[in-house]
């Protein structure tokens, strides 16, 4: 049968001149045939919800560990509220939502089990092999260790998504930082696909990771109060944070403290939302881009906090920090889950023949640098429960399932 090719068609919200455009797509590494229904950005997200790396998110945690109840958010759920106000934001700022979308999907697809304790763990096993780094991680996912379709290994996403990817945190080369300074997963794609390292991402992508820091910070409000790690009195002396929680307790006197809870972040998600809207525009205002390639060329992001609300939210991560990450119940927790992951890469290393027989694949032998990294690929796609699970499987005589 004759092959049909099909001209990409475009988002219809994506009406700013500075938009990505998905007609105008760079392509993929691999060349395929265009859809007739969905954009290029559309395929992407869809690739990325159907991966198995996405799948496990369900299972993979920020801060709790999966067992300590099914309240707290996991990778997943955090994943989909970050593309939810991605979108929103997008939205309004006449950007592809599909790609804002799809990029929020797919940020943290790198990340260990046991959030970043694990992270943490699995960076000083590699100390040696080149080290670990999750956005890389993530990049090797989408490129190589999703193994679905004939032709190709990873999911063959376009350059704007992986670019997105690699660079959401703004550019990875300049002033005092060389390509030697970077994760080799990212030097040696760079090799193969130019990704413009040292420019700021697009918009969209900007976009996406001021959604990440939007979500992570408020809804780890939501899940500490819920744990009893403070108090809502603890938050109140907190700028802009204090301030809506006491409106809101002011404009529902007795109102029960988990309603109360929903209706402050609620609210405090807007308010930082339409600072971000503000802030950006203005900075669109003064540059006057033409287009995506515009914004990436500039030598700041256009996606932008305000300076006052930016003071606010550093002074949130301050706080999470201390009365959250390093609370003495969270420590014990990460304490035990970092043990966990020294000790299975610690043992797959020395023995990595006791690997699943498609992960002995590509490995050099005991110790190796290749096995080493092949045991950490195994292990940062790990979920929290198998890490448990696996770990009970190797170390306890009498696990039945050894």
């Amino acid at each position: 049968m004759e092959s049909r090719v099909f001209v990409p068609i475009a988002n219809p919200a994506a009406t700013a001149p500075y938009a990505t455009r998905a007609a105008e797509s760079r392509g993929r590494l691999f060349e395929e045939e265009e859809s007739a229904t969905r954009t290029p950005f559309q395929r992407d997200r869809d690739r990325i919800i159907h991966s198995g790396a996405f799948r496990r998110l369900k299972y993979k945690t920020q801060v709790f560990v999966y067992h300590e109840g099914d309240n707290y958010r996991t990778r997943l759920s955090h994943s989909l509220e970050v593309s939810q106000i991605a979108r929103s934001i997008a939205r309004v700022l006449g950007l592809d939502e599909d790609l804002a979308e799809t990029l929020a999907l797919a940020h943290d697809l790198g990340h260990t089990p046991f959030g970043h304790a694990g992270e943490t763990a699995l960076d000083q096993c590699m100390k040696e092999f080149g080290g670990f780094d999750h956005n890389a991680q993530t990049l090797r996912i989408v490129t190589k260790l999703e193994q679905r379709y004939a032709r190709f290994d990873g999911l063959n996403l376009t350059w704007e998504t992986l670019e997105g990817l690699v660079k959401h945190n703004g550019p990875l080369i300049g002033p005092g930082r060389s390509t030697e300074d970077l994760p080799r997963a990212i030097v040696e794609y760079a090799e193969t696909q130019d990704l413009e390292l040292g420019s700021f991402a697009g918009p969209e992508a900007q976009v996406a990771a001021l959604a990440d820091d939007i979500a992570y910070n408020n809804h780890d409000i939501d899940d500490g109060l819920r744990a009893g790690l403070f108090s809502i009195d603890d938050l109140m002396a907190l700028p802009l944070v204090g301030e809506v929680f006491s409106r809101v307790m002011d404009r529902y006197p007795g109102l029960e403290e988990p309603r109360v809870t929903h209706e402050a972040v609620r609210e405090l998600i807007g308010v930082m939302i339409s600072d971000l809207l503000s802030e950006t525009k203005r900075r669109l205002e003064a540059a006057k881009p033409a287009s995506a390639a515009d914004i990436r060329a500039l030598d700041r992001p256009i996606a932008a906090f305000t300076p006052e609300m930016t003071e606010n939210n550093a002074a949130l991560k301050a706080f999470l920090f201390q009365r959250m990450y390093r609370h003495y119940r969270v420590n014990r927790s990460m304490g035990k889950a970092q043990r966990i992951v020294r000790e299975l890469f610690s043992l797959l290393h020395r023995s990595p023949d006791q690997l699943p027989p498609e992960w002995q694949q590509g490995c050099d032998g005991p110790e190796g640098v290749k096995t080493a990294r092949r045991v950490c690929d195994f292990i940062a796609g790990m979920t929290d429960k198998f890490a448990i699970e696996e770990h009970q499987r190797l170390f306890d005589l009498h696990d039945p399932r050894s």
